[in-house]
């Protein structure tokens, strides 16, 4: 695995900044990586999401690792590397996307669902694969997919909460999505950082427990 596929899955999370108020990312990241969560995905169909990046990587680009998610097409890869992205992130598997992030030498994290869909964006190229969305099939779905796939390394996307968060890593989770359990709109509204920090260390706390 790569250094910085490495870097995502030793970590065990990725936080995911979804239509978050983009002046307050900055904010929002600073309270995650107090909580002890070193990398984030800023969605694209967040509005300001390449200023986002751009101000994430200037700020905190040395502490986190920072990326782009919901990228649906090469053109949009280029734009999230240019403003500083550094994996990249889809609710898809498409080739051309999977092709410009591994061109720029970056992680590419394609969504698969199906055992077909995730062994094609491995044999794409993926570096990790998003499983997604998990939240409707839960843990023992990650596990019986992972008994003849034991080689590809998963991250689940969609539905994964503090409730469920280490049975997904006992079940064989590289490292997890989390959106609005982890980084709440409403807490990001009200500049409640302080709570987003404390969620963070739960998160954090129950993966390595699971991972003993």
């Amino acid at each position: 695995m790569e250094p910085l596929a490495k870097r995502i899955s030793d970590a065990g999370i990725v936080a995911i900044m979804r239509r978050t108020d983009s002046s307050l990312a900055v904010e929002t990241a600073e309270a995650l990586l107090e909580g002890g969560v070193e990398v984030v995905e800023v969605t694209l169909n967040t509005e300001g999401a390449t200023g986002m990046l751009r101000a994430l990587a200037k700020a905190l680009g040395d502490r986190m690792l920072i990326g782009a998610g919901t990228v649906m097409s090469a053109d949009e890869v280029r734009a999230a590397v240019d403003a500083g992205a550094r994996f990249v992130v889809s609710p898809h598997t498409d080739e051309a996307v999977i092709a410009a992030t591994r061109g720029a030498g970056l992680p590419s994290l394609p969504g698969a669902f199906t055992p077909t869909e995730i062994v094609r964006a491995w044999q794409l190229g993926a570096s990790l694969v998003k499983v997604f969305p998990v939240g409707s099939v839960g843990p023992r779905y990650l596990r019986d997919v992972l008994a003849p796939l034991t080689q590809i390394p998963l991250v689940p996307t969609g539905g994964v909460t503090l409730d469920n968060a280490a049975e997904f890593v006992k079940a064989g989770a590289r490292a997890l999505g989390l959106g609005s359990d982890l980084v709440a709109p409403k807490a990001v509204a009200a500049r409640d950082f302080a709570s987003i920090a404390e969620r963070a260390r739960r998160f954090v706390g129950e993966v390595r427990r699971a991972r003993g």
